[in-house]
């Protein structure tokens, strides 16, 4: 079996299983957030739940619209403070105790390589990159997890992306995800699992996998994964001391089919609107002119995203005419940034810098687009109307594409502006 279906077998008490099976499997950790969690809790109680299965198992993040920007919005948060003291939740961050809740879980301890995790959101396959399955569910799944503490899954196929070569300047783990979705394209793993591999991956740091992992959803996958290391494992013993199990592939592991890429020669990619798979390379969209860059969100708004664009923008201003907007995905990375003096770099730049939450990348109350703009983002999304007006326009790139950008007042590839 590979990893994928060993963790599967694990979780639902079964020697081996194979791809197409349907599944009832024990869930490790379940998460909600601000927007899925009032949904959750109103299918809980309609199911008639009074108690959830295990509220030491149950996570609770406040992302999306943080703080309040709403009367509405604080009558969501105020419904899931309520339930979380009622079912006497330990795993709560509320406003300003956490972030974005993809950095957050493993940042906290709460993701562990071996386990199933799901998440009432579709970025939750970001776990992958620690040996986990985690995949997002709706709300009304979700309420079933909180319920009973498990769910029927059907074990997917899985396509093997080995990934070989080394990263030329100003090329980034961003930079092969966005490649492989032009590969694959945004329909082409449907429930199946994405598991990435090869010297390349072996090679890069922990931020850059949940980078790849986090954006699998993006062509239709159940999961993204990586197969666990000493990379993984010196990141999760600093987070948690709670015992995990490895999995590793069997050396006849079978897969769906397998993608071989070399990113040698790979220059920086853009995907442009208004499809994730809509890929191509910076040379060919250069000279488009935007109205608003933004660097963050659960895929680019970690410390290397942050490092890295501020490298590029020391002693650089953004260009008249150009919004920038940095938002650090935690408030560990926010701390970071701020000691490391990046934050500083970027206010000087012209860019704004925001809590930490999800902000631009999903329209909510932060940098939303006026009909006819074009912003160039670090994000995950750009189809129609997901940053504010359906008339505006998203690009998707690097956070180091996206400080070339935001200097010069269009889609600009990096290495023409090395000094």
């Amino acid at each position: 079996m590979n990893i994928i279906e060993k963790i599967l077998a694990k979780a639902s008490g079964k020697d081996e299983v194979t791809p197409g099976e349907i599944v009832e499997a024990s869930v490790d950790v379940a998460m909600i957030h601000d927007l899925t969690g009032p949904l959750t809790i109103e299918s809980f109680r309609k199911i008639g739940a009074r108690k959830v299965w295990d509220n030491k198992r149950i996570v609770v993040i406040f992302d999306h619209l943080v703080p309040a920007n709403s009367e509405r919005a604080a009558k969501l948060h105020s419904i899931v403070r309520e339930f979380v003291a009622e079912q006497k939740i330990e795993n709560f961050y509320d406003v300003g105790r956490g972030g974005i809740c993809h950095q957050v879980m493993p940042e906290k301890g709460h993701v562990r390589p071996g386990e199933l995790i799901v998440g009432a959101d579709s970025h939750t396959c970001t776990y992958g990159a620690f040996g986990a399955f985690a995949t997002g569910i709706g709300a009304t799944d979700m309420a079933a997890v909180f319920a009973t503490g498990a769910l029927w899954l059907k074990v997917p196929s899985v396509i093997k992306v080995n990934v070989e070569g080394r990263f030329q300047r100003y090329v980034t783990p961003k930079d092969l995800i966005l490649n492989m979705m032009g590969e694959i394209k945004a329909d082409g793993a449907i429930y199946k699992g994405i598991e990435f591999a090869g010297s390349t991956v072996r090679n890069m740091s922990v931020d850059g996998r949940m980078t790849m992992c986090n954006m699998a959803i993006e062509v239709s996958a159940k999961t993204g994964i990586v197969e666990p290391d000493e990379t993984t494992l010196n990141y999760i013993k600093e987070r948690t001391n709670k015992p995990f199990q490895i999995f590793e592939n069997d050396h006849d592991s079978a897969y769906e089919k397998i993608l071989n890429l070399d990113v040698t020669n790979m220059e920086p990619q853009v995907s442009c609107p208004h499809s994730v798979d809509n890929v191509k390379p910076v040379s060919e969209v250069a000279d488009v002119s935007i109205d608003q860059a933004f660097i963050g969100s659960c895929t680019n708004g970690r410390i290397e995203d942050l490092r890295l664009a501020a490298s590029f923008l020391k002693g650089k201003k953004v260009r008249n005419g150009v919004r920038m907007i940095v938002v650090p995905a935690s408030r560990e990375v926010y701390l970071q940034a701020l000691q490391e003096g990046l934050l500083e770099i970027f206010l000087k730049a012209g860019a704004i810098v925001g809590n930490p939450t999800c902000g631009p990348c999903l329209g909510g109350h932060l940098g939303l687009l006026a009909p006819g703009e074009i912003c160039i983002s670090s994000s995950n999304r750009n189809f129609v109307g997901r940053m504010g007006s359906p008339k505006a326009k998203v690009y998707l790139a690097s956070p180091i594409t996206v400080a070339a950008s935001a200097i010069t007042g269009k889609i600009t590839n990096p290495r023409e502006l090395e000094a």
